[in-house]
């Protein structure tokens, strides 16, 4: 019989429609959007803070590698300087008078006036001669056989490496020993002198 009331136009009972939809309540739908966009806020606060502090990083990086590539064409001039040092015999050198002692003066005064301002820019040399060799400072042009030194160290160094901050603008080329005893692996460090033998 509700059912022949329906069809015929009438309409359903209120109370019947109140249960069916679910009342929601506004302060509770007010307290969740809330929630949300406070959510919303501290995501984009932790958003700029990460990117504020990434763009710093970025910022001193550029600053200190903005002048990596030209360090690196002065350190080609650098060398021309010290190759024209060697040139020149040791006894010349130090017999030299007039203006082959000024030309030889000029040269060594060029040279340590560059090495002076690419350490005013962060740019150091790498020490190489003695150290086990390291791929990412040194590039190995030979090996030399000595049983006297431990394999893997670096006996000759054929060209300075150089590094600006971290970075390598230009690896040592090294002469590296073989045929001594294997250098002594370093020792992992004991947690809080800890014994984890037992």
């Amino acid at each position: 019989m509700s059912d022949e009331n329906a069809t015929q136009g009438e309409t359903p009972d209120i109370d019947t429609l109140a249960t069916d939809t679910p009342e929601v309540d506004p302060i509770e739908a007010l307290q969740a959007e809330n929630a949300d966009l406070k959510d919303r806020v501290l995501r984009t606060i932790a958003e700029m803070e990460n990117l504020r502090k990434r763009t710093e990083r970025d910022v001193a990086d550029t600053r200190s590698y903005a002048i990596a590539s030209f360090a690196r064409d002065m350190l080609s001039a650098t060398d021309a300087l010290g190759r024209a040092l060697l040139v020149i015999p040791a006894d010349v050198r130090e017999t030299a008078d007039g203006t082959l002692k000024s030309l030889i003066e000029g040269i060594e005064l060029a040279e340590r006036e560059t090495q002076r301002l690419l350490a005013k820019h962060g740019v150091s040399r790498i020490e190489a001669a003695g150290q086990k060799f390291d791929p990412h400072k040194h590039q190995a042009m030979f090996e030399v056989p000595n049983p006297n030194v431990p394999e893997g160290t670096v006996v000759q160094v054929v060209q300075e490496g150089f590094a600006i901050g971290e970075r390598v603008l230009r690896p040592a080329m090294v002469g590296v020993a073989k045929g001594g005893p294997a250098m002594a692996p370093t020792p992992p460090e004991n947690d809080a002198g800890i014994d984890k033998s037992a």
